[in-house]
């Protein structure tokens, strides 16, 4: 993930956030700017935070985090979110847009029949979860979430606790065969029935020299027929001055790569995959709820998404 988000704490009628997202993992009530200190050791760091996490570097996680309203960012995070909403003011639409597009392509594989995801890149948990969109669209869904960012495993292993339907590992996209290999995934995923494969806002945090092509070939042929490959993957094709001010200020400020590809190096994912109607589109061109919820210019969200059928 990198210039898009995975979350959004934007309350839903009828829907009760979870304690941990009213308060933080500390208990008590966060700051206004998301860096809220209960739950702090003597110390001076969290007491929620697993061994090892660099508080004072950005993370491409906790960075969405922030932009979407969560409480499990810190103040390294915030001013480098901040720098890249001063480059691009419309980065929290943006995210919002990505997170919307998610519950659509859930929906629609759960209509088609996959009744199991595997979510690579799934950032930290908050509401309309995979696991919830899918569920509440077809009772009995499987889900296994897998990041590379201890706090959004850590979260979301609490959230996840006592579940039977889903689960969380650390692990790397480009590890595949740890990620398919993993007894939590085995548990989770019939690999001999189609899966939905969610590659959302993670396939642009990967340079051309880790190879990313061979990591999505691995999966993909890990798939069965009737699976299915959905991505979002930031561009610079629609606003390229602002795609190259915003990737340079990224690289400056968090602790990971970034990838803005064009359309034919995002086309390449789907290699192996049918892309269904409407192909790869921008953000909110895609199967939008209404007609109205797609603006004059879509590409003012700048990033593809389309979602691939395995025949």
């Amino acid at each position: 993930m990198t210039l898009l988000a995975r979350g959004n704490n934007r309350r839903t009628p009828g829907h009760t956030l979870h304690p941990i997202w009213k308060y933080g993992a500390g208990g008590g009530p966060r700051a206004a700017d998301g860096g809220g200190r209960e739950g702090v050791t003597v110390a001076g760091q969290f007491s929620w935070v697993p061994d090892g996490v660099d508080t004072q570097k950005a993370n491409v996680a906790r960075v969405y985090d922030y932009w979407l309203g969560g409480t499990h960012n810190f103040r390294a995070d915030q001013d480098a979110a901040r720098a890249l909403i001063a480059v691009e003011p419309t980065m929290r639409d943006m995210a919002r847009a990505n997170r919307d597009f998610l519950g659509r392509a859930v929906r629609f594989l759960a209509a088609s029949g996959i009744r199991q995801f595997l979510d690579i890149g799934s950032g930290i948990p908050t509401e309309r979860n995979v696991h919830e969109v899918a569920q509440r669209a077809a009772p009995g869904v499987r889900v296994m979430y897998v990041d590379i960012d201890p706090v959004a495993v850590a979260h979301s292993k609490k959230i996840l606790a006592r579940r039977g339907d889903t689960a969380v590992i650390q692990a790397d996209l480009l590890d595949p065969e740890r990620i398919l290999g993993h007894p939590e995934t085995q548990r989770m995923i019939d690999f001999s029935q189609p899966v939905g494969l969610l590659l959302v806002a993670v396939l642009h945090v990967i340079p051309d020299s880790a190879e990313p092509l061979r990591s999505v070939a691995t999966l993909r042929e890990a798939l069965a027929p009737g699976s299915f490959l959905v991505i979002c993957h930031a561009t610079n094709e629609s606003r390229p001055d602002v795609a190259a001010a915003a990737q340079k200020m990224y690289s400056q400020r968090v602790s990971a790569q970034s990838a803005i590809r064009p359309r034919a190096g995002i086309q390449q994912f789907f290699a192996g995959f049918d892309l269904v109607d409407p192909g790869l589109v921008y953000i909110p061109e895609w199967r939008p709820d209404s007609p109205q919820d797609v603006p004059e210019d879509p590409g003012r969200f700048w990033a593809l998404v389309g979602v691939g059928s395995k025949p």
